[in-house]
């Protein structure tokens, strides 16, 4: 076992028992956030994704990331789905999106605001990324990440932020400001997530 993995059991171990608080976040895009670490402009954190978890209705799953991003999945096969874009210029036809700014608020409301940028999107050749592999992502780089097939899967999530990027998502053309939430789960659902995991994890260092 790697340290990387063995430091990642030893904090979700830690939940478990509860030796340590921390209450599991649902993610406006259906999946559930262990935000395991936050350090300056360091972030580490274990999605969690099952089948049948929807998104919140006005939240986009294409979107990119003011951070850099280094996701190694745990368990599970997971699809990241890079979307190309080019603006389109004033007086040209052909946009499918607005480009949209989201601002997190402390209290666990983004703020989804439009710009007036419009773009032309298509999306290009999935990357499925079974347990055990890692894919990384650029700040500012629109995608969207989905379950790849009915079996639940988690990552392990490294961010590093980079100053002077924002957090966007592509939305209607009509520009209607939107607002999603994360919610926080309660010590119980927490903690039966993290017992899970573990079993999941321990399953798939066995298999």
């Amino acid at each position: 076992m790697d340290y990387e993995l063995e430091r990642t059991l030893v904090s979700l171990e830690e939940i478990a028992s509860g030796d340590r608080e921390l209450r599991a976040v649902r993610h406006p895009l259906g999946f559930l956030c262990l935000p395991l670490l936050r350090d300056g402009l360091r972030g580490i954190c274990v999605h969690l994704f099952e089948a049948g978890n929807r998104a919140e209705p006005d939240a986009s799953p294409l979107h990119a990331h003011s951070w850099e991003l280094r996701s190694r999945v745990l368990y599970g096969r997971i699809a990241n789905l890079p979307v190309r874009t080019r603006v389109v210029r004033d007086g040209e036809e052909g946009a499918t999106h607005r480009v949209f700014e989201v601002h997190s608020r402390s209290d666990g409301v983004d703020e989804i605001r439009p710009t007036p940028l419009l773009v032309r999107s298509e999306p290009g050749p999935a990357h499925i990324s079974s347990g055990g592999e890692t894919y990384t992502l650029p700040a500012g780089e629109f995608h969207a990440t989905a379950l790849e097939g009915p079996e639940p899967a988690a990552t392990l999530v490294h961010g590093l932020s980079v100053p002077g990027r924002r957090d966007l998502s592509l939305g209607p053309l009509d520009g209607r400001p939107r607002r999603t939430t994360r919610r926080l789960c309660d010590k119980a659902q927490t903690v039966r997530s993290v017992h899970t995991v573990l079993r999941r994890i321990d399953a798939q260092q066995r298999a």
